[in-house]
């Protein structure tokens, strides 16, 4: 289906754009019209209407029109850099627009700030976490807005209130806990109690189910299910548009700052919607042959490796890497994936054990003896660990490679080959903008990633033999993603060893020929793509040994 033009009608001489609803078009094909008539938003939670914000070099929302019906669960999807951050930013009072409308339950707002937003019954759910560790549930969800017995916090309401919040929407929380004491899961729904205690009747959630296992995904699904069926109207973005096809009803489409489409989510499909994103047709699932892995490259053996505390995060790991092969590390973020990576990275002391790289013991190494040893690294935190972010793109893709040649020669760079070779390299890898000179701090988020990794899976000056991958794709969209994953698998057929960290099951399925679960700094079990399920993978995940999960019959837990 190609994407759809929305129509406008001339009001008093004006363009005005009215609610859309669903019809059917010659072919068939569900499409997105705009009702004339005199603007009655009575029935939609949210009206956005002609909304733009320009930043000095990019219009970020470029006269977008979103509608949200009371009541529904709304899917807003895009690209990295489509605009819908920006787009609910501005819903949420943190941006004001330069141009457009926003009306709330029929009635127009002006927000000076997210106060206002609260409020009018706008709350969001945000990606990063927003809690106090050393604090209680209670004590979280009713931050700012305490009960009080005269001037003195009445603790026991708010628990009572708290609780009462918490069944009532299926979110089981244990009201006294410490929030550093409470998995992830669970530190989500205190989020969500956040604002459902501060009355939000209009919730948005950004990329809710990112550090997520399958099962505490489908949990997060009813409690939206009942949410909605309370009356709640929910905004879901997202980039997993497997997620989109369950949960919405419907979807609206963004790219580069502008709405490219609006459907229902009955009439539509994931193939459909990533091409809206993108503007051309994408490969969701990326195909590849059967792996021919050769020797053992990277090669791990009771590692112990302790986290910043003191405690043990990796707890007796063996592991190997073969030449020509990707072994996916699956597990919710916080299991000890972190401290094993930088450990076999040079950037971590191990305790006990050994690294072993192409024969070689590398345990304790600095991190420029495993790169000159034939070990390349993309860093699950790009500001801290992959980038100088005041240092212009230019320099930045060359980093680690810097003395070597032709980008130096005798101690000297050799600017004139590192600026033709990084104008090539970002073009290849869609870094936008495509300016070498522009400081890396001042790239998006998901370019940031775009040019690390593509200085890492480079192969100019010299081929990799083993390459460790921490979140290759965070931040990144559809189209991205595609070519990343390509790029990865080309690496794996071209005989280097891939050892890949990602908390998308998606991404580790798609790309992986063994995968290793990981729970609490330990490896419940090894698996191939083809043997086991996303929710039984998701048990494993949450601590189920592989034989407990697809029985002993099934193979043994390695």
């Amino acid at each position: 289906m190609p994407p759809i033009s929305l129509i406008t009608d001339d009001i008093k001489g004006r363009e005005v754009l009215l609610p859309i609803f669903s019809i059917v078009g010659d072919g068939g094909e569900s499409v997105s019209v705009l009702k004339s008539g005199t603007p009655d938003f009575s029935d939609y939670a949210v009206v956005m209407k002609g909304i733009v914000k320009k930043f000095p070099s990019v219009v970020a929302n470029d006269r977008v029109d979103f509608f949200v019906k009371k009541g529904e669960i709304h899917a807003l999807v895009g690209e990295n850099g489509a605009g819908k951050s920006t787009l609910m930013k501005q819903l949420y009072g943190l941006y004001t627009p330069d141009d457009g409308e926003i009306y709330i339950n029929g009635k127009r707002v002006h927000f000076k700030g997210p106060r206002d937003a609260i409020d009018n019954g706008i709350g969001m759910v945000h990606q990063h976490f927003m809690l106090v560790d050393n604090q209680t549930v209670a004590e979280n969800v009713i931050l700012g807005s305490e009960p009080r017995k005269g001037i003195v916090l009445d603790y026991n309401k708010a628990r009572k209130e708290v609780k009462e919040l918490s069944e009532k929407y299926g979110l089981a929380v244990d009201v006294d806990a410490k929030i550093e004491d409470i998995p992830v899961g669970m530190q989500q729904r205190v989020e969500i109690l956040k604002i459902l205690y501060r009355g939000a009747e209009i919730l948005i959630f950004d990329e809710p189910t990112a550090v997520l296992t399958p099962q505490e995904t489908e949990e997060l699904f009813n409690v939206m299910r009942l949410l909605k069926d309370s009356g709640k109207t929910i905004i879901f973005i997202t980039h997993k548009l497997n997620e989109v096809m369950a949960i919405t009803e419907n979807v609206t489409v963004m790219r580069l700052g502008k709405v490219t489409g609006n459907v229902l989510t009955k009439d539509t499909n994931p193939r459909e919607i990533a091409t809206m994103m993108v503007g051309r047709e994408v490969l969701l699932r990326i195909e590849k042959e059967e792996a021919n892995p050769s020797g053992v490259v990277l090669e791990i053996e009771d590692l112990w490796v302790k986290d910043n505390r003191g405690l043990d995060a990796v707890r007796g790991v063996s592991l190997e890497v073969r030449a020509g092969e990707i072994v996916g590390i699956a597990g919710v973020a916080g299991n000890g994936q972190t401290e094993l990576v930088e450990a076999i990275t040079g950037l971590r002391k191990a305790e006990k054990g050994k690294v072993v790289l192409l024969g070689k013991e590398m345990t304790n190494a600095s991190p420029l003896e495993f790169r000159e040893s034939g070990l390349t690294h993309i860093p699950e935190d790009r500001i801290k660990r992959g980038m100088i972010s005041q240092y212009p793109v230019y320099y930045n893709v060359i980093l680690g490679k810097h003395s070597e040649e032709p980008f130096a020669r005798n101690g000297i760079l050799n600017l004139g080959e590192i600026k033709q070779y990084s104008s090539k390299l970002i073009e290849r890898f869609d870094v936008r903008p495509r300016d070498i000179n522009m400081l890396a701090g001042n790239l998006s988020g998901g370019n940031q990633q775009k040019m690390v990794v593509a200085r890492e899976l480079d192969e100019t000056p010299v081929k990799p033999k083993v390459v460790v991958i921490a979140q290759p794709t965070r931040g990144l969209d559809i189209g991205a993603i595609e070519f990343i994953h390509k790029t990865i698998i080309s690496m794996r057929d071209q005989g280097i060893g891939i050892l890949l960290i990602s908390m998308e099951l998606d991404e580790i399925f798609s790309l992986s020929d063994r995968i290793l679960v990981f729970y609490e700094g330990e490896i419940m079990g090894e698996v191939t793509p083809e043997e086991i399920t996303r929710e039984e993978i998701g048990l494993m995940m949450a601590g189920h040994k592989k034989a407990e999960v697809l029985g002993e019959q099934r193979g043994d837990v390695k």
